[in-house]
């Protein structure tokens, strides 16, 4: 059964600041890149429990998307009960751990 997928509020601000930052409006590889990046994240909506949980938190699970050095991270919980994905934040992989974040 297909989950319903959702954004918060951090996630869709943390979407909106990274099309700014790559350029997205004006460079169609980097629009091409963030529409791949937003393909991933609403894929969610199939097998979800197929990423790994998180150090963060043993409920929190992430997708890795795109290459090294340029991986992003897209922080999720699975709401078992309503078939939800909630996407709490999508942040590069190389930063350091959420650390009580993951709700903002």
């Amino acid at each position: 059964m297909a989950y319903r997928v959702e954004l918060t509020t951090r996630a869709q601000r943390d979407l909106v600041e990274l099309f700014t930052a790559i350029d997205a409006e004006y460079s169609q590889a980097a629009a091409a890149w963030y529409k791949k990046l937003k393909s991933a994240v609403l894929s969610l909506d199939e097998m979800p429990a197929r990423c790994p949980s998180i150090e963060e938190g043993p409920q929190l699970r992430h997708l890795l998307f795109g290459r090294k050095p340029n991986v992003y991270r897209v922080i999720f919980r699975i709401q078992e009960k309503e078939k939800r994905v909630e996407v709490l934040h999508i942040r590069h992989g190389a930063r350091d751990s959420l650390k009580g974040q993951a709700g903002d």
